[in-house]
């Protein structure tokens, strides 16, 4: 792409949703402003200090995580962050698309009962966030 924007030629893309962007906005967490981290680091210690980058961010956290590592990444997030506003977004536009919604000490608990399968998108709160509760008017 560098080399045709450096000829001149005519560059374009296809738009499309993205699991980030599909996630951030369906996650009900702050979209005004957000950190894409993508994958992080495989094992526990470098990837503590990894998010440690974020620990005092006012933005939406954004991640991928695979399903093997999903509940030990959040493990380390509750560690870092605290028990932060959480969604777990998985196969999203798909017939079993799933959204797991509350702190991520609760779907830590949720997820050990459970099988993880694909790729997942991992919303977190900012620091600071909170988040309006529903009310009965």
């Amino acid at each position: 792409m560098r080399e045709a924007i450096a000829q001149s030629m005519p560059v374009t893309a296809v738009p499309g949703p993205t699991a980030v962007i599909m996630a951030v906005v369906l996650s009900g967490l702050p979209v005004h402003s957000f950190t894409f981290r993508g994958f992080g680091p495989r094992k526990s210690g470098p990837r503590k200090r990894w998010l440690a980058i974020d620990e005092h961010s006012p933005h939406t956290l954004v991640f991928y995580e695979s399903p093997y590592r999903l509940v030990a990444f959040l493990e380390d997030c509750l560690a870092v962050y605290g028990d932060r506003s959480t969604v777990v977004a998985n196969d999203l536009t798909k017939k079993f698309e799933t959204l797991l919604r509350g702190k991520t000490s609760e779907l830590i608990e949720q997820l050990k009962k459970e099988t993880p399968r694909g790729e997942y998108t991992v919303v977190i709160g900012g620091a600071g966030e909170v988040i309006p509760q529903d009310t009965e008017d």
